[in-house]
């Protein structure tokens, strides 16, 4: 818990980072935007509110992958939490009080964290605990793009769900629960922290654990349903 803070050099070159992270967050946009209209027939039919979310997620897909493997990153991690935030007001607007409100309340509460700990250096250790759950993100995102192309009832989808599934459960739940027994055998560490920093690790933690089982709750119906699904499809065929 006793990081080295940032130097001149680092609180300097820290809000560049951000605007790096914004400008790589647009270049994986157009990108996606140039990839998809050329390899998938399906993306031009598209109307232009699925188009838009289309892109945002392949750069969200891309944070996401770069969060989980590259720690060193933090800098830019708050310039591409950022972007992926403003992602999350691109959607439908009959899921605007639901998962709209809750990602802009994850990615908000992300960046908080990330730009906390980067100025004051404290807490990099549970800072890297929150970006690894974003390797659930690009299931998610699959998830999203094999509903719209309308194979809902193919094995991809199947498959997703499961690993999705899995992998929420180790990378936002059972990860969690080390996140909270560490902080309690190091509390003695955790009260020496800053105020600010010390109430900022005892309110965001729970909050971002709480929407994660909120959403898993939704994973689990989700995943039944399509097992259901899938079996009575598997009983018609043997019939």
């Amino acid at each position: 818990m006793d990081d080295v803070g940032l130097g001149p050099d680092e609180r300097i070159l820290w809000p560049a980072s951000v605007l790096a992270g914004v400008a790589m967050c647009g270049a994986v946009y157009d990108l996606t935007r140039l990839v998809s209209s050329r390899c998938f027939k399906g993306y031009n039919g598209l109307n232009e509110m699925h188009k838009i979310e289309w892109n945002n997620r392949g750069f969200s897909t891309f944070h996401a992958l770069a969060a989980a493997a590259v720690s060193f990153y933090l800098l830019v991690m708050s310039g591409l939490f950022s972007e992926d935030a403003h992602s999350a007001v691109v959607i439908d607007r009959k899921s605007w009080l639901s998962d709209a409100m809750f990602g802009l309340l994850h990615h908000g509460l992300s960046m908080y964290a990330i730009s906390l700990a980067l100025l004051s250096g404290k807490g990099h250790v549970y800072i890297l605990m929150v970006l690894f759950t974003e390797a659930t993100t690009p299931f998610v995102n699959l998830r999203w793009y094999l509903d719209l192309a309308g194979r809902k009832g193919s094995k991809l989808y199947l498959y997703n769900g499961l690993a999705l599934f899995v992998g929420w459960l180790i990378a936002r739940i059972i990860l969690f629960v080390y996140f909270f027994t560490h902080m309690y055998l190091h509390f003695d560490q955790v009260r020496s922290v800053f105020p600010l920093g010390f109430y900022s690790i005892l309110t965001v933690p729970p909050v971002l654990s709480l929407m994660n089982l909120l959403w898993f709750c939704k994973i689990c119906k989700g995943m039944v349903k399509t097992l259901c699904k899938a079996k009575q499809s598997a009983s018609v065929k043997t019939d």
